[in-house]
C-alpha cells in the first residue's frame, strides 16, 4: 500500500471515530458481566439498562431495561388512571363553564331555584287537593257502609271495591307527598352545591355574591 493510500485510510478511520464519539457511545454490562461499548444501542443488552455517554464522558441519557409483563401491566394501569383523571378534570372544567354561562350572577341562580321549588309546591298542592277529595269519598263510603256495620263482611262486592280503591288512592297520594318533600330537599341541596361553586367563580370574576337566596331562606322551605 502506498503512503498516500495509508494516510487516506487513516484519515477515514479518524473521521469515523470522531463521528462515532460526536454521536455518543453506548455502554452496558451484559448478562455475563462483560462491560460492552458501541457507537449504537447494544443488541446483547436489549434486556437491560444501557447508557449513552457523550465524548466528554458524561451520561447523556439512560435507556431503561424493557418492562416485564407485570411491570408493563402496572405501568399501563397507572397511565389509564392518569388519563381518566385528566379526562374527568377536563369535563369538570367544561361543566363549570356551562354552569357559569347559565348563571352569570346570583339573581339568575336564585330565580331558577325559586322556579324549581314552585313546581314542587304546585305538585304538592294538587296532591293535597286529591287527598281532600278522597277523604270526602270515604265519608260517602262510610255512610253506605253504615248499613253493614254489624257485619262488614256482608257488604256487597262493589262497595268493598270502592273501599279498596279509596284506601289504595289515599296510600298512593301519601307516598307522593313524601316523595315531593324529598324532592324539595334535593332541589335545595342541588342549588346549594351549585352556589358553592358559583360563589368561587363569581369571586374570581370580581362579581359580588349578593345577599342570601330568598328562595332558600323562605319560611317553610326545607333543605
Amino acid at each position: 500500500m502506498s503512503v498516500s493510500k495509508a494516510k487516506a485510510c487513516l484519515g477515514v478511520a479518524v473521521l469515523v471515530c470522531n463521528t462515532a464519539w460526536s454521536q455518543g457511545i453506548y455502554s452496558c454490562t451484559d448478562a455475563k458481566g462483560r462491560k460492552l461499548t458501541s457507537d449504537r444501542p447494544i443488541v446483547d443488552c436489549n434486556d437491560r439498562e444501557q447508557r449513552e455517554i457523550t465524548p466528554s464522558g458524561t451520561v447523556k441519557r439512560v435507556i431503561p431495561a424493557p418492562l416485564s409483563a407485570q411491570e408493563r401491566a402496572v405501568y399501563e394501569e397507572k397511565e389509564r388512571v392518569a388519563l381518566e383523571e385528566r379526562i374527568a378534570a377536563g369535563e369538570g372544567k367544561r361543566r363549570d363553564r356551562a354552569l357559569l354561562m347559565r348563571y352569570p350572577n346570583r339573581v339568575a341562580h336564585d330565580a331558577e331555584r325559586a322556579a324549581a321549588l314552585t313546581k314542587v309546591d304546585e305538585r304538592t298542592e294538587l296532591s293535597a287537593i286529591k287527598l281532600r277529595e278522597l277523604a270526602e269519598q270515604r265519608k260517602s263510603i262510610n255512610t253506605d257502609l253504615e248499613f253493614y256495620k254489624k257485619d262488614p263482611n256482608k257488604a256487597p262486592l262493589p262497595l268493598k271495591r270502592r273501599i279498596e280503591e279509596n284506601d289504595s288512592n289515599i296510600a298512593m297520594q301519601g307516598r307522593f307527598l313524601v316523595d315531593q318533600d324529598a324532592e324539595k330537599r334535593n332541589v335545595n341541596q342541588r342549588f346549594d352545591d351549585e352556589l358553592g361553586k358559583l360563589n368561587g367563580m363569581w369571586s374570581q370574576m370580581g362579581k359580588p355574591m349578593g345577599a342570601e337566596s330568598k328562595a332558600s331562606q323562605a319560611p317553610g322551605t326545607k333543605k
